[in-house]
């Protein structure tokens, strides 16, 4: 072997543990970037020369450098962080949610309650003027309460709407910068190495992506790495990268959707395909929870202010002459949303709309519906109850009408569903699709609308009076109006014939003409109805004692319609259910109804939270896991470069033997 040989080898092995040492720096200087996989040398041994002696080694060559990384662990690690940011997204906002209806006095449960009881001072004193401002000052603060909730998730709204154009804005920016970062590799992929730094810059592009919209991707023979969304949608191809945009949702435009741009032309992506990353969280929080919560706060304020309204209507005011009570309170209406891309009209209008109109507010539910044409039947329709998937067939009735069944039992519901009608200004096409929307905008609108201390109807329009020579102990426990039937002209007489309960009765109109008779038992405890008023006794009534109803003589002295707005707090107004047979059942409270918002709220708000702790949990584990791969040690970093130190020193060692050799060599051949 000649010096020179010697000489290449130590030049080798200079270079070998110089580069080695190069990369362990480079480790070094990263061990805190994000994404960066930690780097090391491929070294191999140089093909031995082959002599008479034998084989003598030519050193070692610098094969490639590699970075630790595994396509598995990377791909964990990015769909479980993925899913900690959908859930940490949707948790984050849900507590925003949980602040717009507080607890205790300050809460709408709370004030419906306190304006209730109000009633209890003027029923106690009728004609008390500082009583009915007290009233109208609590219905000032209950339809306040309603509204401010009301505007409160309207901002809700639009803050999800920014945070989603925020978001779509950053997907551009990463998918257009992983198209760059796409065409750098490849045009390098020819040299035959492998651009480390630049791949750890993708992948870790690509896991932000991953963060904001899950994604799966596929690289490419050329080293370009394919990303797609939303069940195969491509967003990057190569050095091509789509765009996203938000719109508004065809189906609600008060809501909004996320649609691919394809060369301008904007494609609608489902939300049931977008199942990770901040901005499905966003989706879910806006189509499912703020959805629900609306839906329960306009069922509440609907209910409640359409019974108040309606008793006051039964009532009597101070008003000159007196008449019957004004409504207190007025809503936000029911609406019927056509979907954006439902048939129009020449003029560009939609050819066919869909009214609403509300039969029974007790009957209203907390949920949007979806309005479509039956495929099985020309002329009917199918509704879809969204909160619970229970569909309604609506068949016409042959009169301009339609009635609708329960398609789960076939229950007939008559000519509303849960407590509202619909109607056509129309035809729509079979295509066509409608959002109904009975409760969603109530609260938003809600407002008091009597402002005349007078004009509260405190007094029942009929007064019932026991007969003087009564020799049982019953008098009267109280009298309201329950029937807007109820005809305050008309005189009733009744008469009790036996201990029983046993009474007849006579309504005579204006004109002393009989207009009805009948007979009937009083039981304990349940109220004698007729005439569209309910009387309620206490005491027992004996055989032969006698009680007249008649118009209200003197409104300023009476409290029957108070004492009924008083029994208002214990009725269950709220979300009452149709039963087979045609009867009202169930629902709450307004209290109750509040308490169950608040409940429905925290449940979610606890899930999600849940939800985000796992989910954080196991995107941890998995970027363990990934470090544990391909992380940076320092301590094990500073080891190799002491080691790839002494490896160039010796190698240099052997570099300045094999110069003295060769100098040797020099010396001997000039003598």
């Amino acid at each position: 072997m000649t010096s020179s040989a010697l000489m290449s080898i130590g030049m080798r092995a200079m270079f070998a543990n110089y580069s080695s040492m190069q990369t362990t720096g480079h480790n070094i200087a990263n061990a805190q970037t994000p994404g960066y996989s930690r780097q090391t040398v491929d070294l191999a041994t140089s093909g031995g020369q082959q002599t008479g002696a034998g084989f003598f080694g030519k050193g070692v060559d610098v094969v490639t450098v590699r970075r630790a990384s595994d396509a598995f662990l990377n791909t964990q690690s990015q769909v479980a962080s993925s899913m900690a940011a959908m859930d940490d997204a949707r948790s984050s906002n849900l507590k925003q949610l949980e602040t717009v209806f507080p607890t205790g006095d300050t809460g709408m449960g709370a004030a419906v309650g306190t304006f209730m009881n109000a009633y209890v001072d003027l029923a106690n004193s009728p004609a008390d003027s500082s009583a009915r401002q007290v009233i109208l000052t609590d219905a000032a603060e209950v339809a306040d309460r309603f509204a401010t909730a009301g505007a409160q998730l309207d901002r809700l709204q639009q803050g999800v709407t920014q945070d989603l154009r925020n978001s779509v804005a950053q997907v551009n920016q990463l998918a257009s910068q992983i198209a760059k970062l796409n065409y750098d590799i490849a045009g390098l992929r020819g040299s035959g190495q492998s651009p480390n730094d630049l791949l750890d810059q993708r992948d870790q592009m690509v896991k932000q992506l991953g963060n904001l919209v899950k994604v799966s991707t596929i690289t490419t023979n050329d080293g370009s790495m394919g990303v797609f969304i939303a069940g195969g949608q491509r967003l990057v191809l190569g050095a091509e990268a789509q765009k996203l945009a938000v719109t508004p949702d065809p189906a609600n435009s008060g809501r909004s959707t996320i649609a691919m741009d394809d060369n301008g032309i904007l494609h609608e992506l489902s939300t049931d395909l977008l199942v990770g990353g901040s901005i499905s969280g966003l989706m879910k929080y806006q189509n499912e929870d703020l959805v629900a919560a609306r839906n329960q706060l306009g069922q509440m304020a609907a209910s409640v202010a359409a019974r108040v309204n309606t008793v006051q209507s039964r009532g009597i005011d101070m008003g000159s002459p007196p008449g019957a009570g004004d409504a207190i309170f007025a809503v936000g209406g029911p609406v019927a949303i056509p979907n954006a891309h439902n048939a129009r009209n020449a003029a560009g209008g939609f050819a066919a709309q869909v009214s609403l109109t509300v039969t029974d507010a007790s009957q209203l539910k907390a949920s949007d519906y979806t309005l479509a044409a039956d495929p099985a039947s020309g002329g009917a329709y199918v509704v879809t109850r969204q909160s619970d998937g229970v569909k309604f067939s609506m068949a016409p009735d042959g009169s301009g009408g339609f009635q609708y069944t329960r398609q789960s039992d076939g229950a007939a519901m008559g000519g509303s569903i849960d407590g509202f009608q619909i109607s056509f200004n129309g035809t729509p096409a079979a295509t066509d699709t409608f959002e109904l929307e009975p409760v969603g905008r109530a609260a938003t609108s809600m407002v008091r609308t009597l402002d005349d201390p007078n004009g509260i109807a405190a007094a029942s329009p009929m007064t019932a009076v026991m007969g003087v020579n009564n020799k049982g102990t019953a008098t009267v426990g109280g009298l309201s109006v329950v029937d807007s039937t109820n005809d305050p002209t008309q005189t009733a007489a009744i008469s009790f014939t036996d201990a029983n309960g046993g009474y007849s009765y006579t309504l005579t109109d204006a004109g002393g003409n009989v207009t009805a008779s009948g007979n009937g038992t009083w039981t304990p405890g349940q109220p004698i109805a007729m005439n569209g008023f309910a009387l309620e006794l206490n005491g027992v009534p004996a055989a032969g004692d006698s009680l007249s109803v008649a118009k209200t003589a003197h409104p300023e002295s009476n409290n029957g319609n108070a004492l009924a707005m008083v029994a208002l707090r214990d009725e269950s107004l709220v979300g009452r259910d149709m039963q087979i047979d045609g009867t009202l059942a169930d629902g709450e409270t307004a209290t109750d109804a509040y308490a169950s918002l608040l409940a429905n709220v925290g449940v979610r708000v606890q899930s999600a939270n849940t939800a985000s702790t796992i989910s954080a949990a196991t995107s941890e584990q998995a970027d363990q896991a990934v470090a544990n791969k391909s992380g940076v040690n320092l301590d094990e970093e500073a080891g190799r470069l002491i080691q790839f130190q002494q490896g160039y020193q010796a190698a240099a060692k052997v570099l300045q033997v094999a110069q003295a050799i060769f100098d040797t060599l020099l010396q001997m051949a000039g003598h």
